[in-house]
């Protein structure tokens, strides 16, 4: 009874909001398809974020995504369910979406969910590693190339399934307890760690901090209905991890519930969550996984439901190239990480980090690119790293009059994209990134661009 309300809600939904909006243009034919593959490490294989083996696979991972044409050019959204995929695998696996789709890796935007019951994976650090006899196994090659072709794959099968799509629909749900700011401050001004699991009563008793309370969602659609949803919502999203589960986790569980409820394709992205987690209302416990599950499902079916359709009139895209300034301080320039890494007494972790960073020093010489896509007058704007939430609430500020979802989590190499404050406070997400505090005016002036706005500097 249940499951026949939700769909006749969403389907009472979308018919009048159809009757209600204006007719739309017959100049231009626009098609959407959607693709999907299994991306899960096999047993003992390729490992989970850094060094876990799989023993179990609670859930596959699987990367989900479109392929919009708009009669000239066509553009991929894909969120896949690691960790992070970062510098050199980044651009293979962002090469093969694009091959499989037939156009550019600069009209691609792959983003990550950022479970860590998966891959964080930088294929650019394994030679690092074999050069000072680590015999640590980090990446298996071949399992990336595995992934790439079925990545590719899949999206070429999707060409054969293309559905018109004369809608477009916005909406914004907001969410009940689930994000908390990673950032907490005691009564007495000391900035503690509120990790995305938390035991300590008193830190999860801490406010909820600077957070984005709204779950955005794109819907396309044609005269038959709703085609796919996309969700972006800004938090750490995992529940559990350091233990050899392949999971997707708290966000996996509520796409799949949905998407088996109303029967339409569902994509989830994560927003600029580098500084937020849902350790407030997470104390580790499956009870809690549970509560933090159906919450944000519950925001998924509240944005289906009050879904506003509008014709799709147009499609745009853009794809700007970014360069980062990398730090120099002590403890993070190339000859402390090559020492790192070249210690055998140092924690393989450590070691595989060292290693990373390593690669990303070799990528920052080259430019990174950030996209947004343009529907009609809403924006998609597409981030590289570990944003914190500031930089999603920014782009927001930028068009206040317009729908502005923001996706992160792209290439994965630069680690956390901190503001400038945050090296000046502490905490925990400065110590793990390579980027100098600089970069926050370069990225905002970026993300003006994107927006088509002129930033007004503080």
């Amino acid at each position: 009874m249940r499951r026949f309300s939700l769909l006749a809600m969403v389907i009472l939904g979308f018919a009048i909001s159809c009757l209600c909006a204006e007719e739309p243009s017959h100049s231009t034919s626009f098609r959407i398809a959607t693709f999907r593959c299994d991306v899960t490490p096999p047993p003992d294989g390729h490992p989970l974020i850094w060094l876990v083996p799989v023993k179990e696979v609670e859930t596959p991972l699987e990367a989900r995504g479109v392929v919009l044409d708009d009669g000239q050019r066509r553009y991929v959204l894909c969120a896949m369910d690691w960790c992070g995929v970062c510098n050199s695998t980044y651009e293979m696996f962002r090469s093969a979406l694009a091959e499989g789709a037939g156009t550019s890796p600069d009209d691609v935007a792959l983003q990550t969910v950022h479970q860590h019951t998966a891959p964080y994976t930088d294929a650019g650090a394994q030679p690092f590693l074999d050069e000072v006899k680590s015999g640590i196994r980090y990446v298996d090659m071949d399992f990336l190339g595995i992934v790439a072709t079925r990545l590719k794959e899949s999206v070429k099968e999707s060409l054969n399934h293309f559905q018109v799509v004369t809608q477009v629909g916005f909406s914004a749900a907001q969410v009940d307890r689930v994000a908390s700011n990673r950032r907490a401050w005691t009564p007495d001004g000391r900035l503690v760690t509120r990790y995305s699991s938390c035991k300590d009563p008193q830190i999860r008793d801490l406010p909820e901090g600077l957070i984005d309370p709204l779950l955005r969602t794109v819907t396309f659609a044609n005269a038959d209905g709703p085609i796919v949803r996309l969700h972006y919502y800004a938090t750490h999203p995992q529940s559990f991890y350091g233990d050899p589960r392949a999971s997707s986790d708290v966000p996996g569980f509520a796409r799949a519930r949905l998407e088996k409820e109303e029967g339409v394709f569902q994509i989830y992205f994560t927003g600029c969550a580098g500084n937020v987690t849902m350790g407030k209302y997470n104390d580790g416990s499956r009870e809690a996984r549970d509560q933090l599950t159906e919450r944000l499902y519950q925001a998924m079916v509240q944005a289906a439901r009050t879904t506003k359709y509008q014709p799709l009139r147009s499609i745009g895209w853009q794809s700007v190239p970014f360069r980062f300034v990398t730090r120099s301080d002590p403890g993070y320039r190339e000859e402390d990480l090559r020492s790192r890494l070249a210690n055998p007494s140092v924690d393989p972790v450590q070691r595989v980090r060292a290693a990373c960073g390593l690669s990303f020093f070799q990528r920052a010489a080259k430019s990174l690119s950030l996209q947004a896509l343009y529907l009609n007058d809403a924006v998609i704007v597409h981030l590289p790293g570990e944003c914190f939430v500031e930089y999603q609430l920014y782009a927001q500020s930028l068009r206040p009059d317009a729908f502005v979802a923001v996706a992160a989590y792209g290439d994965l190499g630069p680690g956390y994209i901190c503001i400038a404050k945050a090296f000046e406070e502490g905490g925990y997400e400065p110590t793990a990134t390579y980027l100098a505090p600089e970069n926050e005016n370069i990225l905002k002036e970026t993300i003006a661009t994107l927006l088509k706005v002129q930033r007004t500097k503080p």
